[in-house]
């Protein structure tokens, strides 16, 4: 590792936010097509940011072998090169925190995790995993950290490499979101074998494109009442590239900044025709088309002005930021850095838990119930027997009001059933690995402890992931004794550890005079085994009467 990078990496360990001082973030975003970056300034007591950097390098990861779907060793190799560029340029601003996200491409490659375990090896940099939905989720944030949305609701766009997120939203909350495999990219490897593009590929790929697109499009119809008239955003690099080439070829200079310019569906149809009819030579004369960029330009740009025409949008809005801006942004909702109007999104986690909850038919009371315990003996025993922070504290949490969901599909091994309903609920504000982690947690709630030939347990990212959720599922199980009977029978459980003797007392009060929770003082002394083994501790259950 380089010093540069060491640098990088050694600051963003010692990171931790201070609202007084300003900071300086980065955010890399690791596309189909491309890989981006942005530098931002961000002013915690204004609670906004200012771009200082950015950064781009079309590695083309989407290029993938076309038998095994794998990321190419060549891709690999331009991937690595502009990831260490970008580290040496955080490095350069003084970075204090540096994150990153994968996208379409890695989410799909056979060897996407080894990919970004390949990242983390040579360079140190931990890039985590989202899906199409957190994708979409993020863009939002990012294109409502740039424009007002006034009263109306708006259609995003954004067009990528190797998938089209499509999303309805207003300023308070993204009412839809879509990620559909349909991007440049991908469009142009699978459709296209002619140059200029052949009218009946090009009669083809269109008629492709509307059906895939079909179902967002219906989705987004569904949830617009009669009176509301949406408005279009579109963002990212196929639409930029659209609309600095009909600037140029009308006001004969690019629009500064782009972020607001308007754009015609008319002019767009037109443009689109312009190009398909032009073969690659000669779009690489086109004043203000990039080399890379004309290359897939023309399935790009079908993408938009189908989806225009299928939502009838006679006309797009320009808006520079997207996805980086939005990591940014969601980093910063964290941080509890920003209130209003992003209150609803800081409390996505919460929402999208709960209503997978309720979707699996979850008793919330009980499940209330045991992730107090599960919080409770959390920040009991943290400095003591752990040394988790709050984010591993909200997993915990997740992981305990979904331990019991599985039971909506059989009640048998409904713990392996509860590891892939929430693997696989669309959580939104989690990441891959985050929700993994979840998932495993609650899967061992029960039953055997975590073991290295699970399939799941080898899904973790790392040793650090599986020891995150080795010791909080044992602490969930001692949660879910605590409340056995399901009536709320212990008020309350206190915590007392000697540290001398590796001894751990659980000191229960009785919620109901005359109860003496036998069941729950039983259960606790059975399922104590696994949390002994894991923290080398011995539990004793104790009740006041």
């Amino acid at each position: 590792m380089t010093n540069a990078i060491a640098a990088v990496q050694n600051r963003m360990g010692l990171f931790r936010a201070n609202p007084s001082d300003k900071i300086t973030l980065g955010a890399i975003d690791i596309g189909t097509n491309s890989i981006h970056m942005v530098i931002v300034e961000i002013d915690p007591q204004l609670a906004t940011f200012t771009i200082i950097a950015k950064e781009k390098d079309t590695v083309r990861l989407g290029e993938s072998d076309r038998q095994t779907g794998k990321l190419t060793p060549e891709a690999i190799a331009r991937a690595l090169g502009a990831l260490q560029r970008c580290l040496v340029l955080s490095e350069s601003f003084n970075v204090h925190h540096l994150f990153a996200v994968a996208t379409s491409a890695v989410r799909e490659a056979p060897n996407g995790s080894a990919f970004l375990k390949q990242i983390y090896d040579e360079l140190g940099l931990h890039v985590n995993l989202i899906s199409g939905q957190e994708e979409a989720r993020r863009i939002y944030l990012g294109v409502l950290s740039g424009m007002e949305f006034d009263r109306h609701p708006h259609i995003i766009i954004d067009i990528g490499g190797g998938s089209t997120e499509l999303i309805l939203a207003d300023r308070q909350e993204a009412r839809f979101l879509s990620s559909t495999k349909v991007g440049a990219v991908r469009l142009t490897r699978s459709f296209v074998t002619s140059d200029p593009i052949d009218p009946a590929e090009l009669t083809y790929l269109r008629a492709y494109v509307r059906g895939m697109l079909e179902r967002p499009v219906e989705n987004i119809r569904d949830r617009l009442t009669e009176r509301e008239r949406a408005k279009m955003v579109g963002t990212s690099g196929t639409i930029e590239t659209l609309a600095i080439l009909l600037a140029r070829e009308t006001l004969e200079v690019e629009p500064n900044p782009l972020t607001g310019y308007r754009v015609s569906l008319s002019a767009l149809d037109k443009l689109t025709e312009r190009l398909a009819g032009m073969n690659y030579e000669e779009r690489l004369q086109v004043d203000g088309l990039a080399e890379k960029r004309a290359e897939i330009i023309v399935p790009g740009a079908i993408v938009l002005v189908e989806a225009m025409k299928m939502l009838e949008m006679d006309a797009i809005v320009l808006c520079e930021r997207a996805l980086r801006e939005g990591m940014i942004v969601d980093w910063m909702l964290q941080q509890g850095f920003i209130a209003n109007p992003f209150r609803y999104q800081s409390e996505v986690r919460e929402r999208c838990v709960r209503k997978l909850a309720r979707k699996y038919q979850v008793n919330i009371p009980y499940s209330e119930r045991t992730a107090n315990f599960s919080l409770s003996l959390f920040d009991q025993l943290q400095g003591k027997l752990h040394f988790w922070t709050e984010m591993e504290r909200e997993l915990l949490w997740a992981a305990t009001m979904l331990h019991n969901s599985g039971i909506y599909v059989s009640h048998a091994s409904h713990h392996k059933h509860s590891y892939y309903l929430i693997r696989n609920g669309e959580l939104l504000g989690y990441t891959e690995a985050e929700l993994e982690i979840i998932a495993n947690i609650a899967r061992y709630h029960r039953k055997s402890k975590p073991k290295k030939k699970h399939a799941n347990y080898q899904n973790l990212a790392d040793k650090h992931d599986r020891q995150i959720v080795s010791q909080l599922s044992a602490i969930l199980r001692l949660a879910i004794a605590l409340d056995r009977r399901q009536i709320g029978a212990v008020a309350k459980v206190e915590s007392q550890y000697y540290s001398d003797r590796q001894r751990l007392e659980l000191h229960l009060t009785p919620a109901f005079t005359g109860d003496n929770c036998e069941l729950e003082l039983w259960n606790l002394d059975y399922k104590k085994e696994v949390f002994e083994e894991e923290f080398g501790v011995k539990v004793e259950a104790l009740l006041h009467k």
